[in-house]
């Protein structure tokens, strides 16, 4: 670890509520677990912007000299219809209406959420297990569970007993809810007949006849409680105590509430040290949402086919626009906010163009280390990225300045702000290239493309038409022409 990256990170602990330095249980290894998608529908940007905070977290990490183990989980059973105990499956929902088999509509939408994460340059984590195949894992928890004495079986159902944990326990401590306060806004148990109380969560289910994804268990054929999977996956891959523990703010109650709760009765410990959550993505000022109509899928933001878009905006100028937010504030998405970005980021672009035409002096004019050590203080401060990109901005100043002959750097200087500009933009904030350069190397833009075809596929397979059809006339409109073969979809320069 060089010395401009020496110094200590602070992480915002949403259980302790105050900024904390980050302090590894085992270093130089971190051990992080995320929540990843429920598999049952197309991701959208509210999404990605969660997705991307976490990418930051792993790039910074990696980048001050951890060896982070980085675990994403892909939910793919268990998770009802409106985040609670009765009703419909998520995904057999969906099978249900497409009608497919569940493991295909699984499959389907994890190829999605892949594309995704790989449009927006967000990378992959170190181990991405899903719920079905930990369901060994999650059977011995239940049972762990039950023998501490907080989870009892009613009609082939096993339930986690709320009030009797939260005589030894601290139940509400992350997301600041009381026990008394839950008690009394919850609803009587009728219809839920088979809890001792209206707090308790289900960590098995009982599965009906109907029911199209069940396995057997100790109390008969049934399926695991959405909050059991992370619990059983993050003690498998990083053992019963880690390191960070992310998600998005509307997970903290009840789902991580619940996953502490079962940790703690399974294994005796606390299982996270640092709890850390992103803020949501609104769109003029209302919270993102497909009830809203606002709810942009990423196919739309790129092609601008969406009655609230002006235009259709790059995966990197979303990104960046992203970035130029603190992942613990709301960030508010408007055609104004995006075209501010674009321009911005086009300047950041072409600056960098510039850096292997500047010309060494015999002297400095401005000081390239206080710069880079600025920018890391930012990113150390709790992943600041809205600083360290103002820092980079007064990078850009001086690389047009030298460039213009009105600034002098020596050849060291120059070295040290190509490296810098090359680290912080491309590694550690993840913007990439996304145009072909002078040169005509096609690399970068075949890339590009090959994301518009996957996505264009994708929405044609939904029967999505009017999108696949925005997706070839922008492409048309800009000189890139698709060609549908039997062996595939091509393109060609117009």
């Amino acid at each position: 670890m060089s010395d401009a990256k020496k110094g200590p990170f602070f992480l915002t602990n949403t259980l302790s509520r105050r900024k904390e330095e980050f302090v590894p249980l085992r270093p130089p290894h971190v051990g992080l677990y995320v929540c990843g998608p429920t598999v049952y529908s197309d991701v959208h940007l509210g999404n990605v912007r969660s997705f991307l905070t976490f990418d930051v977290l792993y790039r910074w990490l990696t980048f001050i000299g951890y060896t982070v183990r980085y675990v994403r989980n892909i939910t793919d059973v268990g998770h009802l219809v409106g985040d609670v105990d009765e009703g419909e499956d998520k995904i057999a929902k969906r099978a249900r209406l497409e009608q497919l088999e569940p493991m295909e509509i699984v499959q389907k939408y994890t190829n999605g959420f892949h594309d995704v994460m790989r449009l927006f340059n967000i990378l992959p984590p170190s181990i991405e297990p899903t719920a079905t195949g930990h369901l060994i894992e999650q059977i011995e928890m239940v049972k762990r569970i039950i023998g501490s004495g907080y989870g009892y079986e009613a009609n082939g159902s096993v339930y986690f007993d709320v009030p009797r944990f939260a005589e030894k326990h601290a139940y509400g401590e992350l997301s600041g809810r009381r026990i008394d306060e839950l008690l009394a806004n919850t609803r009587d148990t009728e219809g839920m007949e088979e809890k001792r109380s209206p707090l308790d969560f289900a960590i098995w289910k009982k599965a009906e006849p109907s029911h199209l994804m069940k396995w057997p268990s100790p109390w008969g054929e049934g399926f695991p409680g959405w909050h059991l999977e992370c619990s059983a996956m993050s003690t498998k891959y990083l053992g019963r105590t880690f390191d960070i523990h992310g998600g998005g703010m509307d997970l903290k109650f009840p789902h991580h509430e619940c996953e502490i709760a079962q940790s703690v009765a399974a294994d005796g410990e606390a299982p996270v040290r640092y709890w850390m959550h992103g803020n949501m993505l609104t769109v003029n000022g209302r919270k993102m949402a497909k009830s809203e109509g606002n709810g942009f899928t990423p196919e739309e933001l790129l092609t601008g086919n969406h009655k609230l878009l002006e235009k259709g905006y790059s995966a990197m100028t979303v990104r960046f626009f992203m970035l130029q937010c603190h992942y613990a504030s709301t960030l508010d998405f408007s055609n104004a906010a995006m075209q501010a970005s674009e321009k911005g980021l086009d300047r950041l672009v072409k600056a960098m163009a510039l850096l292997p035409k500047l010309k060494a002096a015999e002297a400095d004019e401005a000081d390239i280390d206080a710069l880079e050590r600025r920018c890391h203080a930012a990113m150390n401060d709790d992943l600041n990225t809205p600083v360290m990109i103002a820092e980079l901005f007064e990078a850009v100043r001086i690389i047009n300045s030298v460039h213009d002959g009105k600034l002098k750097l020596t050849e060291a200087s120059i070295g040290k702000l190509r490296t810098m500009m090359r680290v912080l933009v491309r590694d550690v904030l993840g913007i990439r290239e996304e145009v072909a350069d002078a040169k005509g190397d096609d690399h970068a833009l075949d890339a590009l493309v090959q994301e518009f075809i996957r996505l264009r596929a994708e929405a044609k397979a939904r029967k999505d038409f009017a999108t696949g059809d925005a997706i070839r006339d922008r492409l048309a409109a800009i000189g890139i022409v698709l060609k549908d073969t039997k062996e595939g979809t091509t393109w060609e320069r117009a």
